[in-house]
């Protein structure tokens, strides 16, 4: 297996791979990149760089509005104050993916790495929301959201030391189970996006995300270079326009929005520090540092440049700061959003500066709530019809991770198996832990943190306890690899059969 480049956090530039993220020897379509300069640091041509920026939106704009939503609705805003948490959560979100992919001294990934309103956090804020009562909620919120990204920031590196717990065949499983835990996703927006709305899970609703993602896949056979690029642009374009006569799709949203408004700093009320909210808030933030971490280990596989401890560190710090600033612009916690890794994945195009203009547009979009309304033209139906593309490109990527890890070891199929499972209880069981106290169930409530963490857990039981003493230990399983080979490393005559090809 190749080795991948290593990328410093000063954003400084590796060679040029000449291997695709699916292995086989072929270059990037559209320009080549300089001499010297590697995908990630390639800065594309201004109408290729918004284009396919606009895709990473389009990609994440429900995630983004989504959270903000939810808690808006569990505290009694009214819709302008509603109007004005979804315009601050789009705003802070292209101010957290532009630090994450530029960068500032030793904070950003320097990737293009998406940075979005953390979902996990909709629950326990819901509960706050509940305690605290709707005068004195979302100020009680905010501070809990301040330490939470302080606590981030400051653990950054330390968190990212667990890099070394990560070898091929975990990153592989974490991969594989962030694909598969997001199919649900596009599923339920491919039925109308909310249960119990008029209309869900209709004929209309599903033939339309139907319609959407035949048309990603024709894109990407019949186009060719910079439109194939775009294919996931055009079955959203080309699903929006069918869903206006099918009266999916309507102006009403951008009829009502201000053309343009400035974020008011701690527009509800300056923030409260209250322990029980701050103890909540910083369980979800370790829970969304282990999604981030795993999410930036898959997208440096998948852009050809390793995800290395200075990298993942400056990634948490980017975060942190991020999540510890949003509340000052009335907004929550920041994370990764693993679903623009897949357009990664589909698009080939691996150059930063893409996502970074896609942060410039959420920015925009957060200053002038009338285009983010046009953004939002664009129906649930025909977002989970691209979002079965996008997902299913992610849970692709760790099959071949895991592929290159090698599954004829007992051990590895062991771990991949149980890991797979854990993480898939939430999937297909959605109340299973409703039993278990709050704590817990915000770590196993997500399958990706629950199936991350058990990966790591048994491959310390298989490859790290009591490594020293058990054959079989080495760079492949993570273990520590033995200074002096217990068989010679070219045998006269060898006494192993050599491995049967899989």
């Amino acid at each position: 297996m190749a080795t991948s480049n290593t990328s410093s956090t000063d954003g400084g530039s590796t060679p040029p791979r000449t291997r695709g993220p699916d292995g086989a020897a072929a270059h990037l379509p559209g320009r080549p990149p300089r001499a010297g300069t590697h995908p990630v640091d390639e800065l594309l041509p201004p109408v290729k760089l918004i284009s396919t920026g606009l895709q990473h939106v389009a990609a994440m704009y429900a995630g983004v509005v989504a959270p903000p939503l939810i808690v808006g609705a569990g505290v009694g805003l009214s819709p302008a104050e509603l109007a004005l948490l979804i315009s601050a959560s789009l705003f802070t979100a292209g101010l957290a993916t532009l630090l994450q992919t530029l960068g500032v001294w030793k904070v950003g990934a320097r990737l293009p790495f998406v940075n979005g309103v953390s979902f996990a956090g909709v629950a326990p804020m819901i509960a706050i929301a509940k305690e605290q009562g709707p005068k004195h909620a979302l100020p009680v919120i905010f501070g809990a959201v301040i330490v939470a990204g302080l606590l981030c920031f400051l653990a950054a590196p330390y968190f990212c030391r667990l890099i070394r717990f990560f070898p091929p065949v975990v990153q592989g499983t974490v991969i594989t189970l962030i694909g598969v835990s997001l199919l649900p996703v596009a599923v339920n927006w491919a039925r109308g996006g909310s249960p119990g709305a008029p209309g869900y899970g209709s004929m209309r609703a599903v033939g339309l995300a139907a319609i959407t993602l035949v048309a990603v896949v024709l894109c990407n056979r019949l186009l060719r270079g910079f439109w194939q690029q775009l294919s996931l642009l055009v079955g959203l374009a080309l699903g929006t326009l069918i869903a206006f006569p099918l009266g999916l799709a309507h102006f009403g949203a951008v009829q009502d929005a201000k053309i343009f408004a400035l974020p008011s700093p701690f527009h509800f009320g300056a923030p409260l520090f209250d322990a029980a909210a701050i103890v909540s808030m910083c369980i979800v933030m370790v829970v969304s540092m282990t999604e981030s971490t795993a999410d930036m280990l898959a997208l440096g596989r998948i852009v050809d440049r390793e995800a290395n401890e200075p990298t993942l560190a400056a990634g948490l710090r980017a975060d942190g700061l991020a999540t510890a600033l949003s509340p000052v612009l009335n907004g929550f916690a920041a994370s990764a959003f693993a679903q623009n890794i897949g357009l990664v994945a589909l698009t080939r195009i691996r150059s930063r500066f893409v996502v970074a203009a896609g942060g410039g547009i959420l920015v925009l979009l957060g200053l002038f709530p009338v285009l983010g309304s046009v953004v939002s033209l664009v129906p649930q139906p025909v977002l989970g019809g691209a979002g079965i593309v996008l997902f299913g490109t992610v849970a692709a990527s760790g099959i071949r991770t895991l592929a290159e890890a090698g599954m004829e070891s007992n051990s590895h199929t062991v771990l991949v198996s149980v890991s797979l499972g854990v993480g898939i209880i939430p999937i297909a069981a959605p109340t299973f832990y409703d039993s278990f106290p709050e704590s817990a169930r915000t770590l196993l409530h997500s399958g990706i943190s629950a199936g991350c963490v058990m990966a790591v857990l048994l491959n310390l039981l298989f490859h790290h306890v009591g490594a020293a003493h058990r054959p079989g230990s080495g760079p492949g399983s993570g273990a520590p690899v033995p200074t002096v080979p217990a068989v010679p490393t070219v045998p006269t005559v060898p006494t192993v059969p050599t491995a049967r090809p899989s």
